[in-house]
């Protein structure tokens, strides 16, 4: 047997993670998760508040709307779903 067969295969070194909340959960084993980033603006140099919503996966139902989580790139899943939730952040606080 050879090492190369033996080894374990590494996680992709460039995988992109992004940190965003939960906006919603209403679809089955799918959340929408909103991504905020600051950028400044070319014109006026302003600092704003630039957002994207991506579907992503999970296998169970356990995040609920206002969860922070962290999501991973991953391989196309649907036409719309191309990233995983790896990890729970923060819980929402229930008000």
């Amino acid at each position: 047997m050879s090492a190369a067969a033996t080894e374990q295969t590494p996680a992709a070194k460039n995988q992109r993670k992004l940190v965003g909340r939960v906006v919603s959960n209403k679809m089955q084993k799918t959340v929408v998760v909103q991504v905020e980033r600051r950028v400044k603006h070319a014109a006026f140099g302003k600092i704003i508040t630039r957002s994207t919503k991506y579907h992503a996966h999970v296998a169970s139902g356990a995040f609920q709307e206002g969860d922070l989580v962290e999501i991973a790139e991953c391989r196309p899943i649907s036409k719309t779903k191309a990233w995983a939730v790896t990890r729970l952040v923060e819980k929402s606080k229930v008000v």
